[in-house]
């Protein structure tokens, strides 16, 4: 059932966006002449005014209508962030605006052989009833916004979108103001020409403007159709009032969070409408519809009361790897009492709503990790501008992460002048292993390259040394807001970081444990064979060392 009213929602709502914005593009033909504005006109019709287009048309409109009563209904509260009451509010808001316009055209062209023309349009909005303009003007900019708040909470999941985002921003500013241009303009027109008798009289007699009869129809409609919709819109919100009458009659839950904070709710309020109601911050990047994993809760008591999940609600926690005891807060409908503890901060991006590898969610892997550290460096910049610093180190930088990534491995985080990578977090260990040597290789030759070309902003080479090690990590996003990133913890990265150390002592770049050699399914015989002791660690880790690791296989 919420998977069709969702799609039922996005197709009506699709179909009114593409009947606004087409409107729009015509009215800016006025920006050219009258003559344009009607050729465009002449198009417009063709498309939307037969019978199948009247049909989907005006059935959206019902359906987009119907939709915005029945989100208004389901709502246990109607505490809801500002974008989404801005959306729904615009939406309740349009039809009353809207249905003045329609009865004065459609209706009237089909009812009392109205030519509802540009010319008729324009006569009645800036000559006859310039404040129905101001009206008509008001509900177009009124459905525009509606429909790019849709648009664009429906598409921020996308992962492209971050990259359109400016150009549909640009779009959704210009296509209003061209249009309005556009009407201005041949409204200036327009009201040049009534200022002649003759031709008012003549264009008022072609396009057999409506009589006092059938304007006191379209009035009387008009109220009618108003009235309808207050009766409706009371009838719904009795009917909210009615259920949670029932629904205090039927008992009510009680909802614990980690801070302390209790909240005591109706049985069947979902849990994100529960925080919000309570005032507490709750993550829901699509707006509680289902369609992201971010206001998800991990339920640490009371699971066994919970109504299990719908399909929907199952695919997305599949999507994130989620526990047995992780569900959606917009989904979940308690009917006993919980704890819960929300997944996400509040401040969730849309980022992190987009289905990703489970890995990502914190799972125990075997990877490889390499660390490498700049020689000398500290030494080195004493006696330069931090400009100068700052872009040769840049420029290191940039050269092994270039060589990390064209190993297939992925950079963990700078840390001042070193570097850590994971290899393998979506493979396995041994292919991580090849791939770690592979990226050693990479940056001692990409250091030779940086070095030739820094030669004259150094007074001396740059000097690396890099460790790898292979072993069973905590694998995850970790972190806070913009600082969140994948990484890894376990003693395998400390083994790794402190052979990267040990380069010092061998005078070599690079110092890798024997178990990556194995993995990698490379002979590298021809390399030192040494038992090191590290601190931390029992018993003695064979390792290889090589003095060059551009000569690594």
């Amino acid at each position: 059932m919420t998977q069709l009213v969702r799609r039922l929602r996005l197709g009506s709502g699709l179909v009114l966006f593409a009947f606004v914005l087409t409107h729009f593009i015509n009215h800016g033909l006025g920006l050219i002449s009258l003559e344009a504005l009607e050729a465009g006109r002449e198009l417009f019709l063709r498309l939307w005014r037969n019978w199948p287009a009247t049909v989907v048309l005006y059935g959206a409109l019902l359906a987009h209508l119907g939709l915005a009563f029945w989100a208004i209904y389901q709502r246990r509260r109607l505490a809801m962030p500002a974008w989404e009451a801005a959306q729904l509010l615009l939406g309740v808001a349009i039809p009353p605006l809207l249905t003045l316009h329609i009865l004065g055209t459609r209706l009237a062209a089909e009812l009392f052989g109205v030519e509802d023309d540009y010319h008729f349009v324009l006569l009645i909005y800036f000559h006859f009833s310039p404040w129905n303009g101001v009206k008509q003007g008001l509900v177009m900019l009124v459905a525009w916004l509606h429909a790019c708040i849709g648009l664009h909470f429906w598409l921020r999941l996308r992962p492209w979108y971050g990259t359109a985002r400016p150009y549909a921003y640009a779009a959704a500013l210009l296509v209003p103001v061209i249009s309005g241009l556009g009407v201005l303009i041949s409204g200036r027109d327009v009201l040049r020409l009534a200022a002649d008798p003759d031709w008012l009289a003549a264009t008022t007699n072609r396009i057999r403007m409506p009589n006092d009869a059938a304007v006191a129809w379209i009035g009387r409609t008009e109220t009618g159709i108003l009235i309808g919709l207050a009766a409706l819109l009371a009838l719904t919100l009795g009917a909210r009032w009615l259920r949670a009458w029932l629904a205090r009659r039927a008992g009510m839950v009680h909802l614990a969070y980690p801070d302390g904070r209790r909240v005591t709710v109706p049985a069947g309020t979902s849990l994100l409408e529960a925080s919000r109601g309570a005032g507490i911050p709750h993550a829901a990047v699509c707006g509680g519809k289902g369609r992201c994993s971010t206001c998800r809760v991990r339920v640490s008591k009371g699971l066994e009361s919970l109504p299990p999940a719908s399909e929907a609600e199952t695919k997305v926690l599949a999507r994130v790897g989620a526990a047995p005891n992780v569900r959606l807060a917009c989904q979940t409908r308690p009917t006993g009492d919980l704890e819960i503890t929300p997944l996400l901060p509040p401040s969730a991006s849309p980022r992190q709503a987009w289905g990703r590898s489970s890995t990502l969610q914190g799972q125990e892997r075997e990877v490889a990790i390499l660390f490498a550290d700049l020689r000398g460096f500290t030494a080195l910049s004493e006696n330069k501008l931090p400009y100068d610093v700052v872009f040769v180190l840049n420029r290191y930088f940039a050269a092994m992460g270039k060589a990390v990534e064209q190993a297939g491995g992925r950079v963990d985080k700078f840390i001042g002048d070193g570097v850590m990578a994971l290899f393998g977090v979506e493979a396995d260990a041994q292919r991580g292993c090849a791939a770690a040597l592979a990226a050693a290789r990479g940056m001692a030759q990409q250091l030779a390259d940086s070095n030739g070309e820094l030669a004259n902003d150094l007074e001396r080479p740059l000097r690396i040394g890099i460790g790898i090690h292979v072993g069973p990590v905590i694998v995850g996003e970790m972190g806070y807001g913009a600082a969140t990133t994948v990484t890894a913890i376990g003693d395998a990265v400390n083994t790794a970081s402190r052979l990267e150390a040990m380069t010092k002592e061998f005078g070599a770049q690079l110092v890798l444990s024997e178990p990556v050699a194995e993995r990698a399914g490379q002979d590298l015989g021809r390399f030192p064979r040494r038992e090191v002791e590290l601190r931390g660690r029992e018993g003695a880790l064979a390792v290889r060392v090589v003095t060059d690791a551009a000569t690594l296989p």
